[in-house]
């Protein structure tokens, strides 16, 4: 899989900024970059919104549904007025919303024992998907860094955010599977 350019990551996060702004705002984006070339690429994607360092609505892709330019509109829009844990961002708040978007890799299963799971989980690189009877949760690489877990903390919060057991990471029946991501930041 290719890694976008600064210039695309670049690219990424005018578009995510335009699309969450026109959300907000109800008015269709003026000047939208034209997203070509790897923006064609199907590619899963997150993207953050932040205020003064906190989280402030985070809606992505795990998985490459959709081009990555589709998917990033969509998950700006939503991160910005549907993400389900905040209120919709307002007008006011618009110039202190700081922007990160994530383009992932493709999720693939962690291959081995339970016990073993911590030892395979790379803290800055890898982010992770908990998946157990229906519930599914996702935290991405740059959580575990900014919280400062190892890799035991960063299984057990993954599972609770799957609304799991923190420990069912150690049940052969929960998958977890890793993931990368590029991170773009404004």
């Amino acid at each position: 899989m290719h890694l976008l350019s600064q210039t695309e990551g670049q690219l990424a996060l005018q578009a995510a900024r335009l699309y969450a702004e026109s959300a907000v705002t109800g008015k269709p984006p003026a000047r939208v970059p034209e997203l070509s070339g790897i923006f064609t690429e199907k590619r899963g994607v997150f993207v953050t919104l932040t205020k003064f360092g906190d989280l402030r609505g985070c809606i992505g892709f795990p998985f490459p549904v959709m081009p990555l330019g589709d998917a990033i509109k969509d998950a700006a829009q939503h991160a910005a007025i549907h993400d389900p844990r905040f209120y919709p961002v307002n007008e006011g708040e618009l110039r202190q919303i700081k922007i990160e978007v994530t383009v992932l890799t493709l999720p693939v299963l962690l291959e081995c024992e339970p016990d073993q799971r911590p030892g395979a989980v790379i803290i800055g690189r890898h982010g992770l998907i908990a998946e157990m009877n229906g519930h599914t949760g996702l935290l991405l690489p740059q959580v575990a860094v900014e919280y400062g877990w190892g890799p035991v903390e960063f299984l057990r919060e993954t599972c609770r955010k799957a609304g799991l057991h923190p420990d069912a990471w150690t049940n052969a029946s929960c998958n977890i599977l890793t993931f990368e991501g590029q991170i773009f930041k404004e």
